[in-house]
């Protein structure tokens, strides 16, 4: 039964929330089914990336038998499952490492200054440099196709790739953005500051919220998000699983 009337609607829009789960509670599964669907593989159940473009995998809200069939279906021996909760470790599974995360959201709301300088593409001809950046400085995962996400830009300097960042998931109407990371012979000149203000452009401009996940100890990188209009949008924990 609806109750008419201001209050009980907002009730209404109240409990709408309490009990639908969010996209961006279960992001990547979301992102292997819309946006990102195009770089994975899976069932109606159960998803994941191609190999050398991440390792994440995940499956349905609800779905009780995800880490088994994940564990028959996966092709290598390891996945990262993202989840806001934690959890014991599946029949099959060892644990490899655990990253306790956070996930921000973007205020669309908040002014996007012009970035200093103008970030250049990264293409497949950069991919060996975005490597070794991800390598030295371990933003996250990242391997041979990951620039498939899409809207990969650095800054370099003298050759040398000082810094860059990327989109990973996508999941409408929502935009990761991925991979930010500084060579640290290059550090406090500003360069994440520039690439996250010319990411959120990127973002905004094709009408899309921006949101990122990052360790919950990395405290350097939250100030700069908050700085810019990052909103805290509860935990992400992070599992590296590997089959037994």
């Amino acid at each position: 039964m609806i109750i008419q009337g201001p209050t009980n609607f907002k009730l209404q829009i109240l409990n709408f929330k309490l009990f639908l789960p969010h996209l961006l509670d279960n992001p990547v599964f979301n992102a292997l089914s819309t946006g990102d669907k195009n770089l994975g593989s899976g069932t109606d159940t159960v998803k994941y990336f191609d190999r050398e473009v991440s390792p994440f995998a995940g499956f349905a809200d609800g779905y009780d038998k995800g880490f088994e069939e994940l564990h028959e279906l996966l092709p290598g021996d390891k996945m990262l499952y993202a989840t806001r909760k934690l959890i014991d470790i599946p029949a099959g599974w060892r644990q490899a490492a655990f990253i306790k995360g956070c996930q921000f959201v973007f205020d669309i709301n908040t002014p996007v200054a012009d970035p200093a300088i103008q970030p250049v593409p990264l293409t497949y001809d950069n991919v060996e440099k975005m490597i070794a950046l991800t390598h030295l400085t371990k933003p996250g995962p990242f391997d041979k196709r990951t620039i498939d996400f899409g809207h990969y830009h650095g800054i370099f300097e003298n050759g040398r790739l000082a810094a860059m960042t990327g989109q990973r998931l996508h999941i409408p109407p929502y935009a990761e953005v991925s991979a930010v990371c500084t060579h640290p012979d290059f550090l406090g000149r500003g360069y994440a500051t520039i690439l996250l203000q010319h990411q959120l452009k990127i973002i905004l401009s094709n009408k899309q919220t921006p949101f990122l996940h990052v360790r919950e100890d990395n405290s350097r990188a939250i100030a700069v998000y908050e700085r810019l209009g990052f909103k805290l949008n509860g935990s992400m924990n992070f599992y590296f699983l590997k089959k037994i």
